[in-house]
């Protein structure tokens, strides 16, 4: 057989003795036969119900954004579901073709890990792909083909006394893993619902873990600084009040079997068919002459394992074609063994005499330190190349002249009142999404939303990465009181203390690197989100009257897709305004009437 149908064949994970029950189809043209994957051949991407929280064990569907046969990406939403907290959207890291949706609008009660959805890749006729049955296992194509292997359960280890099985959770959308930090509780101690068991680092930050149980904890099974523990592992146990903790029974796993004898080597299976349609050649794996033409790797490794003579097999196959059954069937005929092939040692080499060789010079600069990459940067890499891709980046800038508002910051300083140019900034701009509120917008899946609450992400530069926690409400708040909110988050991730609300979310983004002498920068788009704003320092420039004043640069990146350049120069020059005459903070502007743009 030709290459190209080993290749997909290969990959398709079937066998000879199951590959004429395949209701392929098959045209002919000059003696050339074409050869279209069937359904059964179609590989698809599985999505099952996710755990959106810490104590979710299922869902409602509440709407699919997405229908079947629209193409998707990393980062769209697909749908809301319902958790045990509030709705939230779920985003696919996939990318292709949403094939078939299993569980419809308003699907309830949907356990975690129950198949929702079917995602193919692009090309793939999705109209034909094969739903999973998860009910039932195929039986054997062939009297020939070995019986699948059962997994075997592992007996429960410990004592008597069952325990509550307390289980590595989700402690944000995105985390897949996690690395128990801490234990603040010890085996033995007694627990009560709200006390915090544990420290876990997610892909965002360190959450503390709380438990709804009561009882005494009686094992823990994952320890202090046990890294990558995937969701749902079993972490700890719990057991009631008065029982013999000492005496709990842990439970047992599911594991694999090992093989109990060796077989002869089968066909490699792999992953599923990439390619829609391929050519194949006119002879396929028949006998001519002793010689077999274009048979596969399953048929050639049986042949040489047993030193079969060609000329001694017959194919059953369509004209002739050597089948792999038609091989298990003579080896079973003939009661044939596998023959040992012997391996010629090498020649003995006399060792040359050990001869002493000067090391190398020391040159400087030569030496590295491996430096592990931590969960946390791996996900805000992976976040920032999906902006990239999916977002295209507007950037526009200003120059602001802050000299009153510094003037207006010493003169708080003297008072008692400690607030930085970040504070200003933060304020002005809540005061302009105030007047330019088309700005204030976010995606939920397809579909920009303007939101109502202007709530700031200020990114915080902590040990693990970056985080943007956020100033709630920031509007309705004080030039004061945004300060303390941002010393007392900031300290918080710094700390990895930051609990998920207080990190996701947020509708408009400040990055600021102005303390640290960047005169002006560009900042990456922090989906959902639409804008972030890059500040740079302050720098002394002339001004009319030949006097030096404070000027700040500051670079907005905008979502194209939704902010045009005319909205962006309008946000920039009310933030402008905003910013050069702080008493504008205090008043409530109302919005602009969006201007039209006539160049």
């Amino acid at each position: 057989m030709s290459s190209a149908f080993w290749k997909i064949f290969r990959k398709s994970g079937q066998t000879f003795a199951n590959l004429q029950k395949l209701k392929t189809k098959t045209q002919s043209y000059n003696n050339v036969r074409g050869f279209y994957r069937h359904q059964a051949l179609y590989g698809a991407i599985q999505i099952n119900m996710p755990a959106l929280s810490p104590t979710m064990t299922e869902g409602t569907i509440v709407k699919w954004y997405k229908k079947e046969g629209d193409p998707i990406a990393p980062g769209d939403a697909l749908c809301d579901i319902q958790t045990d907290k509030a709705v939230m959207a779920m985003e696919t890291e996939e990318e292709g073709i949403l094939a078939k949706i299993i569980m419809p609008d308003n699907s309830k009660d949907v356990k975690l890990g129950t198949l929702i959805a079917l995602i193919v890749e692009e090309g793939d006729d999705w109209k034909n792909v094969t739903v999973p049955d998860v009910s039932s296992s195929p039986a054997p194509d062939t009297p020939s083909q070995p019986a699948p292997e059962v997994s075997q359960t592992v007996a429960p280890s410990g004592g008597s006394v069952p325990g509550i099985e307390i289980k590595m959770p989700a402690l944000s959308p995105t985390m897949t893993e996690g690395t128990i930090v801490k234990w603040y509780k010890e085996e033995g101690d007694v627990v009560a619902p709200g006390d915090v068991l544990c420290d876990i680092q997610t892909d965002k930050a360190v959450v503390a873990m709380e438990t709804e149980e009561e009882g005494i904890l009686a094992k823990i099974l994952k320890p202090g600084n046990s890294e990558n523990v995937v969701l749902g592992d079993l972490i700890a146990l719990i057991v009631e009040e008065g029982a013999d903790w000492k005496d709990v029974m842990i439970p047992g796993t599911t594991v694999a079997p090992p093989s109990a004898v060796p077989s002869a080597p089968q066909a490699i299976s792999a992953e599923s068919v990439v390619s829609t349609q391929t050519p194949i050649a006119s002879s396929i794996g028949h006998i001519t002459s002793g010689i077999v033409h274009g048979v596969g790797p399953a048929v050639r490794t049986l042949i040489d394992n047993y030193a079969i003579k060609l000329e001694d097999l017959r194919g059953t196959g369509p004209n002739g074609y050597l089948l792999k059954g038609d091989v298990l069937e003579w080896i079973r005929t003939k009661n044939l063994t596998p023959v040992t092939h012997a391996v010629e040692p090498p020649p003995q080499v006399s060792a040359p005499p050990p001869t002493t060789v000067a090391p190398p010079p020391r040159v400087p600069g030569q030496g590295y330190v491996d430096i592990p990459n931590s969960s946390v940067r791996s996900i805000i890499a992976k976040r920032l190349s999906e902006s990239k891709i999916t977002s295209p980046h507007s950037y526009t800038s200003i120059e602001c002249k802050v000299t009153k508002a510094a003037q207006l910051r010493k003169k708080l300083l003297k008072e008692g009142t400690k607030v930085s140019m970040n504070d200003f900034i933060i304020k002005a701009v809540a005061v302009a999404l105030q007047r330019v509120p088309e700005m204030n917008i976010v995606w939920e899946g397809d579909n920009p939303v303007q939101l109502q609450d202007i709530d700031i992400s200020v990114a915080v530069a902590t040990d693990s990465g970056l985080i943007t926690p956020i100033v709630k409400n920031a509007s309705g708040l004080g030039v004061e009181q945004i300060s303390h909110n941002v010393k007392e988050l900031a300290v918080k991730a710094r700390e990895g203390k930051l609990q998920p609300q207080e990190f996701q979310g947020g509708s408009f983004t400040i990055s600021n690197l102005g303390m640290f002498g960047v005169a002006e920068f560009t900042a990456v788009i922090n989906p959902p989100q639409a804008n972030i704003m890059a500040v740079g320092s302050s720098r002394l420039v002339l001004g009319t009257d030949n006097t030096p004043e404070p000027v700040l640069t500051v670079t907005l990146s905008s979502d194209a897709r939704v902010v045009d350049q005319l909205l962006a120069s309008q946000f920039l020059e009310a933030f402008k305004a905003i910013l050069e005459n702080p008493m504008l903070m205090l008043t409530s502007l109302p919005p602009r009437k969006r201007q039209v743009d006539t160049a």
